[in-house]
């Protein structure tokens, strides 16, 4: 697969868009990173029409709110937050944190025991569809379609139409 590489500021809240102007107003270099959007599972089902529109943001909604509520396992202690922009304005970061979680876990939740296995490896974790239905041992082909049962879940949970 092609790569599709953006440059992308780098900022305490993590990569975001470059817009020319820097925060605060400041001179000086801006600090960049190239990202790699077709990087992500979904991103790769998606542009080859295998998730829908509907599912393809849901699954990134999900991936969002597993961002924000911190969840992925850490190798080492943290000395500093991961910050990520967004969520909701009047909260603290904390309380962001946690009703990210609420909504990761209500999201998990309504997807089911039996879909949200492969939720979670092909959209938190990352890992392509393959490698999911063999972690799972499951038949091959399998895992797409239960993806897409999945997503279709979450998209209802976060009330896409």
């Amino acid at each position: 697969m092609a790569q599709v590489l953006v440059e992308r500021e780098l900022t305490e809240e993590g990569p975001r868009r470059l817009e020319g102007v820097r925060p605060g107003g400041g001179r000086g270099a801006v600090r960049s990173v190239k990202v790699n959007l077709a990087e992500s599972p979904l991103t790769w089902l998606h542009a080859r029409g295998h998730l829908n529109d509907r599912q393809f943001a849901a699954g990134e909604r999900l991936r969002a709110d597993w961002e924000r509520a911190e969840l992925a396992p850490s190798v080492t202690m943290r000395w500093d937050l991961v910050r990520v922009a967004g969520g909701e304005p009047d909260l603290t970061p904390g309380e962001r944190q946690l009703a990210a979680r609420r909504r990761f876990d209500g999201a998990i939740a309504a997807a089911g025991p039996g879909l949200s296995d492969i939720l979670w490896r092909v959209v938190c974790a990352g890992e392509g569809v393959p490698a999911a239905e063999k972690a799972l041992a499951w038949p091959v082909r399998s895992g797409k379609l239960v993806l897409e049962l999945a997503l279709d879940r979450v998209a209802g949970f976060y009330g896409m139409g």
